[in-house]
């Protein structure tokens, strides 16, 4: 009985330093998040496919009553394979943004190398800025090319025909 409380203490005592080291280290990476009104509407629109490749895009809305710029959308990717997250940096077109005005942003990736995109901050020169989100332009409805396909039946060769069928019933004795 005492040797499974100490192991029980030890095991609690282990997780819990392990748990403040972790808090220590998200509080040191992630920086204080800015506070205030937000300056910028991201309006996300879904992925388009075009081939193998993926356009990811939509429109930024400067809200505020100031110039922003230069201003660039960071992303996070999340890659197939292994389901680790990559961010990119993605410049708007312009880049420099009038109050309400809009500018956008496009990204082309390959299909097959990423399962998912969100946006994850809006910078302006390596500083995030306060933003809003939206959903935007609905993907366009794939269209296939209906194909009508006719099967011509062939007569039955002799043995092959079922004696009794929907088509040639026949009575069983």
């Amino acid at each position: 009985l005492a040797v499974t409380a100490v192991v029980f203490v030890g095991y609690t005592y282990i997780r819990n330093k392990h748990a403040r080291e972790v808090a220590a280290m998200v509080s040191v990476e992630s920086p204080a998040d800015p506070k205030g009104p937000a300056q910028a509407l991201i309006v996300v629109d879904e992925a388009m496919l075009q081939g193998g490749k993926t356009m990811l895009g939509g429109t930024v809305r400067n809200m505020s009553a100031q110039k922003l710029g230069p201003l660039a959308v960071e992303m996070e990717l999340r890659r197939r394979q292994d389901g680790a997250a990559e961010k990119k940096l993605v410049a708007l077109s312009p880049a420099e943004i009038e109050p309400q005005q809009e500018a956008r942003y496009s990204l082309e990736l390959k299909g097959q190398e990423y399962s998912s995109a969100r946006v994850t901050a809006l910078k302006i020169n390596g500083t995030a800025l306060l933003f809003t989100t939206a959903q935007g332009r609905k993907r366009p409805l794939e269209r296939t090319e209906s194909k009508t396909v006719t099967v011509d039946k062939h007569p039955p060769r002799k043995g092959e025909e079922f004696l009794n069928s929907a088509d040639n019933p026949a009575r069983i004795p």
